[in-house]
């Protein structure tokens, strides 16, 4: 099969990267794992047209439909367990500088912990999950999905958007070269965010979200500065 012209050696070509593309799965994260299983290299794409199960944080669905966005997972080896949600922060700024790269009018910013926000409406999210073998970190499975053509279904206009309808003519492969290398590069990263990450996160913060939210720590946990004046350190979304 193609995908917008290009076959898997045409798109490994484009990116640099292993690809394995699939016309229609249930999930992209569930064919990474299958390959981590497999010994599949770090930075291996998996690439699918449709989701019938996409999923998103806490087991959501995704909205996956054919030809409409990019359902993608970057299988990641990691030298070290990255901390807490580290890598979840850093896939969120590389997706952030790979859309600013393509279409700088999309402005895109991101809500705690993993939504791709442009304008007030949801473009995108970031799942990332981890392989365990006893306590050896396996791989993880970054799953990315982009909403890219639109319109999006009639339910769901109130709060999501569709890239091209911000950015005419951003083509699904102008997404996928500026954002799928940035993501496969994670894997070398140091387990715990730096203070220049922390800020990148902190300024590309969609400002609607979180507003007693004072910063992220190094492991990606949100703090929030509580009535009483302590901090409370969040993990997930209350």
């Amino acid at each position: 099969m193609t995908y917008d012209g290009l076959d898997e050696r045409g798109l490994a070509a484009l990116l640099g990267l292993p690809v394995v593309l699939q016309r229609s799965v249930s999930s992209v994260l569930d064919v990474a794992h299958d390959l981590g299983t497999a010994g599949a290299p770090s930075g291996t794409l998996v690439l699918a047209d449709e989701q019938t199960a996409g999923r998103g944080r806490q087991g959501r669905e995704w909205y996956s439909p054919p030809g409409a966005g990019i359902w993608m997972a970057v299988l990641l080896r990691p030298a070290a367990p990255p901390e807490g949600g580290a890598l979840a922060v850093r896939a969120g700024l590389a997706v952030l500088a790979g859309l600013a790269a393509a279409a700088p009018e999309l402005a895109p910013r991101l809500k705690w912990p993993n939504d791709l926000m442009v304008g007030d409406r949801k473009a995108g999210g970031i799942l990332c999950e981890a392989r365990w073998s006893a306590e050896r970190l396996g791989w993880v499975a970054a799953g990315i999905g982009l909403n890219v053509r639109g319109p999006v279904p009639r339910e769901l206009a109130d709060r999501a958007v569709a890239l091209g309808d911000v950015a005419p003519g951003l083509s699904r492969l102008a997404v996928l070269a500026a954002v799928a290398p940035r993501v496969a590069d994670l894997a070398g990263r140091p387990p715990a965010l730096d203070d220049a990450e922390r800020a990148e996160f902190w300024a590309a913060r969609w400002p609607d979200a979180d507003p007693d939210a004072v910063g992220i720590d190094a492991g990606g946990a949100l703090l929030v500065r509580t009535a009483a004046g302590s901090l409370d350190r969040r993990i997930a979304p209350s």
